[in-house]
């Protein structure tokens, strides 16, 4: 009992102090993985979904190849501005915009995202849902550019 109560203080510092800078390392890699991975036509698991969305989302008016390239130029860009940690802010808000994106074949696409509405869901479903972890892990971030951090202990 004496070793957890010496460790546990010592871990829940650490976390504090750390936490938040791995969740935007965490962000900023998957949105350069992912991202990356749409410059390499046939590579993205999730690159024919996109290119659906992108066509329904602008009316058909962009050429698909294109929308591709943009899509992925803007995603790392959002992992690099994440990784970099400056312009948290206008991180979030383009993050958030591109999440939007994301989460709409939900409504577009249910028969893509769904085995059985609501809750079965295909691996593409699970692909985008995941998405709900990003969004709430970008919201704890957001909370931390004006100077805000996690307190591991309260009451001390």
């Amino acid at each position: 009992m004496k070793l957890f109560a010496f460790l546990d203080p010592l871990i829940t510092n650490w976390m504090a102090r750390y936490g938040i800078r791995f969740l935007r390392y965490s962000i900023g890699i998957l949105y350069i993985w992912f991202g990356a991975l749409k410059f390499f036509p046939g590579l993205s698991p999730a690159e024919q979904l996109a290119v659906s969305t992108i066509e329904v989302l602008t009316f058909g008016t962009v050429p698909s190849g294109a929308a591709l390239i943009a899509l992925a130029v803007f995603e790392v860009f959002i992992g690099l501005l994440m990784l970099y940690g400056r312009q948290l802010r206008l991180t979030i808000l383009l993050l958030l915009f591109q999440m939007a994106g994301t989460l709409s074949p939900i409504v577009l696409f249910p028969d893509i995202v769904f085995t059985r509405i609501p809750f079965g869901l295909t691996i593409e479903g699970q692909y985008i849902f995941k998405n709900f972890i990003i969004i709430s892990s970008a919201i704890v971030i957001g909370a931390t550019v004006r100077g805000g951090r996690l307190i591991p202990d309260p009451g001390s």
